[in-house]
């Protein structure tokens, strides 16, 4: 019997030798599998389907829809050994379009001893999306399509999505690159660019690389550096991080400033949770730095400037997001469009999870508009 791993690269392979034709022959599977593969909403369907279909081929006397242990019977299986185990190296060697994090142990399908069948509620968005993935599952168990060839079919899909996003990009870039004769953009059309990527859908992770882009551009002036970033849903506490973005002196790994970004009113519980983190960490930094796209509340500010004695010398700030950028573009104005191409590179390299890819689009497609009108 082959191993899950070796069940894996039989099926990529036979999904590349495939790309232009579909393996599976009946139209409305093929369907759902493309609704769920492209579902730009929930991408933990197509993770589903992946550990539960690699789960069936392994031990084909399983009930794929059986994909909890607490079910008791003979053919239930784990999925999410399944999907962590294996699925989740795979996706990641083969970067594919699927989020980076396992599918059960998200609301609609952690804690649960059911079997997965079409009737199920799953309590999830968009509840089409599930009711494909149920379905598939029963087609199946109903011995309606092969588990090895939907297997296949659906990791064809996804490399067929990835080809045409890359196809996109490549377009959009390629768009950009042409113009790269004209005037550069002004400062406050730079910041008129990014606030308008800003108000786009999902892009609570943009004000973290709108920052870490500025010292991207300004090392050398600033003498400071960015250390990595944290994936966008790691909680502090898990990675010891003091914020969201940490700032160290070039050749140093101490950090000197932390920044916490916000897509809300910053409150008090904020700082104060902050002040508690420093004190857990032990370490000495000079400055701690909230960034809002909200509003400033005055009082706040001057809480938060009262800290500097009581912490022995520790500065605490409430920054506007849009204000930082403007002042660091004007401050830096010759530096302007190396930080609106650190910004872009951030931008198109973070991780689906964290920037989406019609949010990468969406960017270069503002800048493409923003430069033909200059």
């Amino acid at each position: 019997m082959s191993s899950p791993k070796e069940i894996l690269d039989i099926a990529y392979k036979k999904a590349s030798d495939n790309l232009n034709k579909t393996i599976v022959s009946d139209a409305e599977i093929i369907g759902k599998v493309d609704f769920v593969c492209r579902n730009i909403q929930n991408r933990a369907g197509v993770r589903l389907l992946l550990a539960c279909l690699l789960a069936k081929v392994h031990k084909p006397s399983i009930d794929i829809r059986k994909p909890y242990t607490e079910i008791g019977s003979n053919d239930c299986y784990s999925g999410r050994t399944y999907d962590e185990a294996y699925v989740e190296s795979f996706i990641i060697e083969r970067d594919l379009p699927c989020n980076p994090t396992t599918a059960f142990l998200t609301p609609a399908l952690r804690n649960r001893n059911i079997v997965l069948t079409p009737d199920v509620n799953l309590v999830g968005r968009p509840p089409r999306m599930y009711q494909a993935v149920l379905e598939l599952l029963t087609d199946v168990q109903t011995n309606k399509v092969p588990a090895k060839d939907l297997l296949a079919e659906v990791i064809r899909c996804l490399l067929v999505v990835k080809k045409e996003r890359q196809q996109r990009m490549e377009s959009l870039l390629a768009t950009l690159r042409s113009t790269e004769e004209k005037i550069p953009l002004s400062a406050e059309a730079i910041i008129t660019l990014i606030e308008q990527h800003l108000n786009c859908r999902g892009s609570s992770r943009l004000p973290v690389l709108i920052v870490a882009a500025a010292y991207e551009a300004a090392q050398d002036y600033l003498k400071e550096r960015v250390l990595p970033l944290e994936a966008h849903t790691a909680a502090d506490l898990q990675t010891k991080a003091l914020g969201d973005l940490q700032i160290t002196l070039i050749d140093d790994d101490d950090v000197v400033t932390s920044y916490e970004m916000k897509t809300r009113r910053v409150i008090k519980n904020d700082i104060d949770n902050a002040l508690h983190k420093i004190e857990r960490s032990k370490k000495r930094i000079d400055n701690y730095i909230f960034i809002t796209t909200d509003t400033i509340e005055e009082n706040l500010q001057e809480y938060a400037k009262s800290l500097y004695e009581k912490t022995g010398g520790i500065e605490f700030v409430i920054l506007d997001c849009v204000g930082f950028l403007r002042h660091f573009l004007h401050l830096f104005h010759r530096l302007r469009m190396q930080y609106l191409e650190a910004y872009q590179n951030l931008v198109i390299n973070e991780p689906e999870s964290s920037v989406s890819q019609p949010l990468k689009e969406a960017f270069l497609a503002l800048r493409q508009a923003a430069e033909s009108s200059e």
